[in-house]
């Protein structure tokens, strides 16, 4: 019995040491050099040359976080008001995506337009909510929090759970990814050029039973931002800076917010790449930050761990609840992706963290994420 007691303690005390050792970057990252926290400097310095040389486009951002250390951090200029100016395809709007006021940066600054990423922060402040208390669970009915509502009468949409919006698993008629953001037939930018953002996906009609068939759809995401308001009384921007941002460390960012007043958490948020990076080191570590549980146990995992097909997505990637997930057995890394090359990428086997930021919505692709993938785990000899 003394000699289990013993081991027990040992175990106990093993366990303190490794949680005493975690670097917490709420007031800011520490740096190391690549050699010392296991990246290969020459690799690594590979990518920076070909990212400076313009080799993928506007890439214009990588920060590279490993063991908890920044190990490399790069910005690359571009001359987007040139670009925008010759930019054959302008949109008009607040939504315009050749405004050098709104894209990339806010208002020429530090902060970046994240994009889709927005939606992976929106499915945390879920899990936030949940861990709170203020939302049962994501099997709860999606539409008892649309009171005052014109709904369409399908039974199929009364069957919603938070959970098919999570997982874009709606069955609502949505066409998204076939055609460019700028053209006036695609559904996002119909919803965006709309008065009542969330009215007009209530509106959409259905096209499938809700859990068969995923559909990418920046649109239930942005009901997460109403029901968010409903449960907590509080638009989703100012929660995320007391209940996810504020503990991070996080105070410098901004969030568009839709006609109605709700924010834009399909793709408004914009935020410093280091600051990225923490939502990203968040996940790393099951959503525990500096001792304190901000997101439900489990939450992560499931969140980043397959929970629909995406069919045949060329880039390997299926969906959790709002993060892509490498079609990949054993240690998969996950991945929070947004329009024109916003990639926050975790690799948890290699306890790394990545941020990519770019504006490639011109002729060269967005930063491809299989690509990434590759060349990090090359840097760090995994395969």
């Amino acid at each position: 019995m003394r000699i289990v007691s013993i081991l027990l303690i040992a175990l106990l005390g093993a366990s303190a040491c490794r949680v005493e050792s975690v670097s917490w970057p709420t007031t800011g990252w520490k740096t190391s050099t690549a050699a010392e926290q296991g990246v290969d400097q020459a690799e690594l310095q590979k990518l920076d040359n070909e990212f400076a040389r313009g080799d993928y486009g506007y890439v214009d951002g990588f920060l590279l976080i490993s063991h908890g250390y920044v190990v490399h951090e790069k910005s690359y200029e571009h001359d987007y008001i040139g670009l925008f100016s010759s930019a054959p395809n302008k949109t008009p709007g607040p939504y315009n995506y050749y405004d050098f006021n709104w894209h990339p940066f806010y208002q020429e600054g530090k902060l970046h337009t994240m994009q889709s990423i927005s939606k992976s922060v929106t499915s945390a402040l879920i899990g936030v909510a949940i861990q709170r208390g203020e939302i049962p669970g994501v099997e709860t009915n999606a539409l008892s929090y649309f009171d005052g509502y014109k709904i369409l009468d399908d039974p199929r949409r009364h069957r919603w759970t938070l959970r098919h919006l999570l997982t874009m698993n709606t069955g609502i008629q949505w066409e998204e990814v076939a055609l460019p953001y700028t053209d006036p037939a695609n559904s996002c930018a119909l919803m965006e050029a709309s008065k009542d953002w969330t009215q007009f996906v209530l509106d959409q009609p259905m096209a499938a039973d809700p859990g068969s068939v995923f559909v990418y759809n920046s649109g239930a995401t942005q009901l997460l931002s109403h029901i968010l308001k409903k449960a907590t009384g509080m638009h989703a921007d100012a929660y995320a800076a007391e209940y996810l941002f504020k503990p991070l460390g996080i105070s410098n960012f901004y969030w568009k917010r839709t006609p109605t007043g709700h924010a834009d958490t399909e793709g408004g948020l914009y935020l410093e790449p280091r600051d990225l990076g923490k939502i990203g080191y968040l996940y790393l570590h099951g959503g525990v930050w500096e001792g304190k549980r901000i997101l439900p146990e489990g939450w992560v995992e499931t969140s980043t761990t397959v929970q629909t097909s995406t069919g045949s997505d060329a880039r390997g990637l299926d969906y959790g609840y709002q993060w892509w997930v490498e079609r990949k057995p054993g240690g998969p890394a996950y991945a929070a992706l947004g329009y024109g090359g916003q990639r926050l990428v975790v690799i948890p086997e290699l306890d790394l963290v990545a941020v990519f930021t770019g504006w490639n919505i011109y002729s060269t692709a967005p930063l491809d994420t299989r690509f990434a993938l590759e060349r990090l785990r090359r840097m760090t000899k995994k395969q």
